[in-house]
């Protein structure tokens, strides 16, 4: 069996080919992983703020326009913005939708409770659909204070 292993000279003729071969394989998939590296940024999450103007309330009937920006300081159109009750109360939940400007109008009556100075109404920011954006942290919350 053995002869016969050491008198055939053909297995030393395939050897480069299949070297060349797995190479050629070996490139191709490193070029291919390193294509989908590259191309994660494109599915990175950017996070948002929502800002209110004003920040500082009085109890009773306000109007607030929350601007929701990105990261870089860009306005995002479309996104829902929610104003909640927090430490003041508020009747319901109140949600408008930003325009091309990235500003949304919002109507609350904000109301403090028996002995309570200051209050605190939250701002919750809903993504567009489809977009790269998330709201993970906390937002810039609207003081509410008696005057």
């Amino acid at each position: 069996m053995f002869d016969a292993l050491r008198r055939d000279e053909r297995a030393i003729e395939g050897l480069p080919v299949r070297l060349v071969i797995a190479l050629v394989v070996g490139v191709a998939s490193l070029s291919v992983m390193m294509n989908m590296i590259s191309g994660l940024q494109g599915l990175s999450v950017t996070e948002f703020d929502a800002r209110p103007e004003p920040d500082v309330v009085t109890p009773g009937a306000q109007t607030l326009d929350v601007t929701v920006v990105g990261t870089n300081g860009d306005r995002v159109a479309g996104a829902t913005v929610v104003v909640k009750s927090g430490t003041a109360r508020i009747d319901g939940v109140e949600t408008a939708k930003t325009g091309a400007d990235g500003t949304a109008t919002v109507s609350v009556a904000p109301s403090l409770g028996p002995n309570q100075e200051d209050g605190t109404l939250v701002i919750d920011v809903k993504p567009p659909a489809g977009s790269q954006y998330a709201d993970r942290r906390g937002n810039t919350e609207v003081l509410v204070v008696r005057e």
